[in-house]
């Protein structure tokens, strides 16, 4: 164990926790750290021969969840860690014995992750473990998908916008950048699928790949109205769809008899539809990605898969400290 300098020891008696400190202390409990390192360990470099021997994985995955986490760039998470204490503690960095990794270094991790496809295998052996902890039951599904906003200038080295992102209209505004669809448990919210696309990519031609196979029933808004009909693109043909009603159909209906019945049964889709904003709310609004960090869409989804996974434990926090208080009696 490493002994504490005097400015850790300082910093850790004093007698507010900002939000920085409460949320790092979060994400360093609910990360599963082992099995993450596990997953890259095959993949990172090795000493080889003389010369800097490359930095140690953890405080490299440390590095890369903090900038996710608060939506720096390369140089801003190394900056950051000099001048603040939580983030230097939470990456475990000690001033007094080794500078902290660089920028370059960082990117190199990045494009690992990258190029090996390892942030879908961190999101899937995160769902994995949440699964063996009972917190996946598998039985429905959420649909939903959520545009993310792109540069649209051209004010650039290329004199171009991003040739993978397109626009698209909502309602009166056009929006230019990619869609993130996902999959979601219908019981915990926790994110089983994603894909990613263009803007203008229809949600429904991605609504039947978003489904793990072995759900029974499946959840959706009006956009998806008639997937139930694309038999051929189904992964799961068993499974019943619940798709919301158009709006101009729902405000038609009456306040009697069948229509009353409608609009009971279009509340309660609605509130079970409900739990697949809440990974939208982590992605966009907890880690602060309005707006896509990189080019093209191979680099912004490796690191939704790593947003999404970080979500994921988030959300089911408070089950899984139940569960752990339960066994614990």
């Amino acid at each position: 164990m490493k002994q504490r300098t005097f400015s850790q020891a300082e910093y850790s008696r004093k007698k507010r926790q900002t939000r920085r400190d409460r949320f790092l202390a979060e994400i360093e409990r609910v990360t599963p750290w082992q099995a993450l390192k596990d997953e890259i360990e095959p993949y990172y470099p090795k000493p080889t021969g003389p010369g800097r021997p490359p930095r140690g994985l953890e405080t490299m995955l440390r590095m890369y969840i903090a900038q996710q986490c608060f939506g720096l760039s390369d140089e801003g998470i190394e900056d950051a860690i000099y001048d603040s204490m939580a983030i230097r503690n939470f990456v475990g960095i000690d001033l007094n014995v080794e500078d902290a990794p660089d920028a370059t270094t960082l990117l190199k991790f990045r494009r690992l992750l990258e190029d090996k496809q390892l942030t879908r295998r961190v999101f899937a052996t995160i769902n994995n473990l949440l699964n063996m902890q009972g917190l996946i039951l598998k039985e429905g599904t959420v649909v939903d998908a959520t545009i993310i906003s792109a540069p649209s200038s051209t004010k650039n080295e290329d004199k171009a916008r991003d040739p993978e992102m397109h626009q698209t209209k909502k309602g009166n505004e056009w929006h230019f950048g990619m869609k993130a669809h996902i999959g979601v448990d219908a019981h915990s919210g926790v994110v089983h699928t994603l894909e990613t696309t263009p803007a203008n990519t229809a949600d429904i031609n991605k609504g039947h790949s978003l489904l793990h196979g072995e759900e029974k029933l499946v959840f959706a808004d009006a956009g998806y109205q008639g997937i139930e009909k694309r038999t051929q693109e189904t992964t799961n043909p068993n499974a019943t769809w619940h798709v919301a009603m158009r709006p101009g159909k729902r405000k038609a209906l009456g306040k009697k008899g069948g229509d009353q019945i409608t609009r009971v049964l279009e509340r309660l889709k609605s509130s079970i539809r409900a739990c697949v904003e809440h990974p939208f709310h982590y992605i966009k609004n907890v880690f602060g990605l309005k707006k896509v960090r990189y080019k093209g869409l191979a680099k912004n989804t490796a690191q939704l898969y790593t947003l999404f996974a970080l979500a994921n434990l988030l959300i089911t926090k408070k089950r899984r400290d139940a569960l752990n208080a339960q066994g614990a009696c």
